[in-house]
């Protein structure tokens, strides 16, 4: 058995994290994405080999697969869509790369349990789709399933869903999907996509069997990816880990890992569950509340809350910053007196911006996203649900009521003006929308 993770897309739902890195990237405590789906593939065993279908900050995504691919019994390959034109398209591509059969297929922003992969992967049938049963349907692709477990009808994000199956993003197939792939004409999204050609199958009466998870997350979006970190934390953080440098004075309540060469300073106080990555620095006297997860060489410094909150590698709030159910990416700075604010005044739904659309998050409590290396000055607030594009600059004492894009300088009077190319590390064809692609 073979699989084939596909993990092209520029990850339009993750602004601002996939500004400066891939969808394969994204950091889940102590490894990336793209690890979570190589380990459960090493934990169901019985494959051969990987193909990790990319496109995106390539580089980026090879230089960790040379990093790691020695911890793996199967070989793991890297083919280059090219052009991310869908995840029909993907496919294709990760076939040429791909020899044996059957095939597991899994989108990069998906997740799930080994239990239900290794089932999947021993199911019957040339066809077999992975759905999950979820409250509001209406952003997936909806199953109409027959009672003898076989698809009828796969439904795009309908208006009034037919049920709240949908599907995972996590197939069994074999390479005869090739000849169905092949017919798949351009969707209105301006994309080939893979459930048209499942739709085909069915269509010509061969039967496509669907399999239910006990357990799915969809990762498409920075929410939903900043919830399924906090499920990991709750889950892998069960007791207290010191392998850092706790020092004298310093409160620990609740289940709390501070990893190797990571300091907590005199004064400062954690409720668990946290998580203190290598070199990270805490304190003195900052609050850690459960769920704040500080990566690799964050700091917190002096009278800083956080509170379910993922701070990236290297991003620092040095003093006097408040961080609640928010994400910091890499490098990023905040001034003293930052607030990522995480509850509205009038206390309704937090909506966040996709594509230029409100989508609704189904939260009351969510903060702000704020870009890898962007700088906020001195009493910023970022209000709740509210992005900061990477390596952009917000003005001291401003409030940022909507989005800013990457590599822009938001100034007092709320205009705004470009940051000069040559200080941006990020590919603005892509994010001014110039490219297709999810």
């Amino acid at each position: 058995m073979e699989a084939i993770v596909l993990a092209a897309g520029f990850g339009r739902g993750l602004e601002p994290i996939t500004h400066t890195r891939p969808k394969p990237l994204l950091p889940l405590l102590n490894r990336t994405l793209l690890e979570y789906h190589l380990d459960n593939l090493k934990v169901i065993g019985g494959i051969s080999r990987v193909v990790v279908v990319a496109s995106y900050l390539l580089d980026k995504v090879e230089e960790l697969i040379r990093r790691i691919e020695s911890r793996y019994p199967f070989d793991v390959v890297v083919v280059d869509q090219g052009r991310p034109l869908g995840t029909a398209h993907a496919l294709l591509k990760g076939l040429e790369a791909s020899a044996g059969d059957p095939l597991l297929v899994i989108y990069v922003d998906s997740a799930y349990s080994t239990d239900d992969l290794t089932k999947l992967a021993e199911s019957s049938g040339r066809f077999v789709v992975a759905a999950y049963r979820v409250e509001d349907p209406r952003d997936y692709g909806v199953l109409v399933v027959s009672p003898g477990g076989t698809l009828r009808n796969l439904v795009e994000k309908p208006a009034v869903p037919l049920s709240n199956l949908v599907n995972a993003g996590i197939y069994r197939l074999d390479h005869s999907i090739g000849r169905y792939l092949e017919r798949v004409e351009l969707s209105p999204r301006g994309e080939y996509e893979l459930t048209d050609a499942i739709r085909t199958v069915t269509s010509e009466g061969v039967p496509v069997y669907v399999y239910e998870l006990s357990y799915w997350r969809d990762l498409g979006r920075v929410w939903r990816y900043l919830e399924f970190c906090q499920e990991l934390l709750r889950a892998g953080v069960k007791g207290s880990t010191i392998l850092g440098r706790v020092e004298a004075g310093v409160s620990i309540r609740g289940p709390v890992y501070v990893a190797e060469g990571a300091e907590v300073l005199s004064g400062t106080y954690i409720s668990g569950p946290a998580y203190i990555g290598r070199n990270a620095v805490v304190g003195p006297n900052a609050y850690l509340r459960p769920g704040a997860i500080l990566l690799n060489g964050a700091r917190i410094g002096f009278s800083v809350e956080v509170k379910e909150s993922i701070v990236m590698e290297g991003a620092t709030a040095a003093h006097l910053a408040y961080i609640g159910d928010s994400v910091v990416c890499e490098y990023a700075n905040l001034g003293a007196g930052t607030v990522l604010a995480n509850l509205r005044l009038d206390g309704k739904e937090v909506k966040v911006g996709v594509k230029g659309v409100k989508v609704p998050t189904g939260r009351r409590k969510l903060g702000g996203f704020v870009g890898g290396y962007a700088r906020l000055g001195v009493n910023v607030s970022v209000n709740p649900g509210v992005k900061v594009g990477a390596y952009s600059r917000v003005f001291p004492g401003v409030s940022v009521f909507e989005d800013v894009p990457p590599c822009t300088t938001l100034l007092p009077d709320g205009s705004t003006r470009p940051i000069p190319r040559e200080e941006c590390g990020v590919d603005l064809e892509v994010w001014s929308g110039a490219s297709p692609a999810r």
